[in-house]
């Protein structure tokens, strides 16, 4: 296997870059230190608003002339607001990365902040706060974060109404040069390149970038409790959390296969037990939420109102059931779930340039595929049902959307 290239930058910036034989794509994935537990307490918002506007013009280009210009090189980007992270990812041709760089690396250092991109930016993002009425899965999600998780981290990606309406160009401006520094910035590559043209490359387009942000301290309380959501509706969305270990790459890849085996597909506990052998939800679902500080399995359920309490209770069951073992079946289709989902990352340069990203902020280095395959092959069903003994599911943060409150 090719060897992931990593290098500090000596302003701070991660770069790293994995060569992937055969592709012709490279894709880039920039993680800014921009998330919304960075957002002032009266500006929740301004990260997404940031994160459209630096689309919207950069450099000598204004917002029409450099989407033409991405589009003439073929490049495809985007940008997303989370809660530790602005991410700017884009999949170009690796042969036009020369030309496509600056471009991108513009978005960042020279947006343009025009005046009239300010009302757009802030109706996009009102948009998008409307648009929760029409999905309340996102909705109890949302909340759910906001209970289970503590201050900063517990935020909402999308703001707040009041601070979107009373947003100004230069509080986004502020926030920007506050935020987008290249000191725990992490820029990752994966696909057709070249490793040492593109690091000079980066370099010397980043020469002249300096700063650093602390990351925010995070309060040690949460909510953490059972939430209803009123709400005139036959449909009940019931939104459920518990801690679980950090992302670590060693115990975490047990509880990934824990989870796996409770929804990895149609075979998986909740979908069998919840859903076929009692036909009480049209969706149910569980996933492992890991990060360099803390661990969560999530779960969510949608249902009608006459079911829902059922529901709530075998979701809980099957949860807890996990610590009385799983089976070898169970534990098969789980490993090959987790080698399939290998495999297709590593047939997508996008996946992986977002992996490697995620991997040195969690880690603190990337993990090539290779090593990862091996983590999986060193699962056993002993060492799952072992974990699962040790790891019981805690107490349980809900919430639910519709129209009677269930009993937890």
């Amino acid at each position: 296997m090719p060897e992931i290239h990593s290098e500090q930058l000596p302003n701070g910036l991660h770069l790293l870059a994995e060569p992937i034989a055969g592709a012709q794509s490279l894709s880039m994935t920039l993680l800014l230190p921009g998330g919304s537990m960075y957002e002032p307490s009266d500006q929740f918002g301004v990260a997404p608003m940031l994160s459209e506007i630096i689309c919207r013009g950069a450099g000598g280009l204004d917002a029409r002339q450099h989407s033409e210009a991405l589009e003439r090189l073929g490049v495809h980007r985007s940008t997303n607001t989370e809660t530790r992270h602005l991410r700017l990812s884009a999949t170009m041709l690796g042969d036009k990365v020369d030309e496509a760089l600056p471009l991108l690396v513009d978005m960042v250092r020279r947006p343009r902040f025009d005046e009239a991109s300010l009302e757009p930016t802030r109706l996009l993002a009102l948009q998008s706060l409307d648009a929760l009425a029409d999905e309340p899965q996102q909705r109890v999600m949302l909340e759910l974060k906001r209970r289970f998780y503590p201050e900063p981290i517990n935020r909402s990606p999308l703001g707040v109404r009041e601070h979107l309406q009373a947003m100004t160009l230069d509080q986004i401006k502020s926030y920007w040069q506050r935020t987008f520094v290249p000191s725990g910035a992490i820029l990752a590559f994966a696909g057709k390149l070249d490793w040492s043209a593109l690091r000079d490359r980066v370099a010397k387009l980043t020469a002249d970038w300096q700063g650093a942000i602390d990351e925010p301290i995070v309060q040690a309380e949460a909510k953490r409790d059972y939430e209803h959501m009123q709400a005139d509706t036959s449909q009940v969305h019931i939104g459920m959390a518990y801690d679980a270990v950090p992302e670590n790459g060693e115990s975490s890849i047990l509880q990934r296969a824990a989870t796996s085996v409770l929804s990895g597909g149609m075979s998986g506990r909740l979908f069998t037990e919840v859903r076929e052998k009692r036909g009480l939800c049209y969706a149910v679902m569980a996933s492992y939420s890991g990060h360099r500080d803390r661990g969560a399995v999530l779960g969510y359920a949608g249902t009608t109102t006459p079911r829902a309490q059922e529901t709530l209770d075998v979701m809980v069951q099957e949860h807890r059931r996990m610590s009385e073992g799983v089976d070898e079946s169970e534990f098969q289709r789980a490993i090959v779930g987790l080698k399939s989902r290998l495999v297709m990352q590593g047939e997508s340069t996008g996946a992986r340039a977002g992996a490697i990203a995620f991997d040195q902020y969690n880690l603190g280095r990337p993990r090539t595929l290779e090593e990862l395959a091996e983590q999986v092959d060193g699962v056993t069903l002993e060492k799952v049902n072992a974990f699962m003994r040790e790891h019981k599911p805690g107490e349980m943060t809900v919430v639910t959307l519709g129209s009677q409150a269930l009993r937890f």
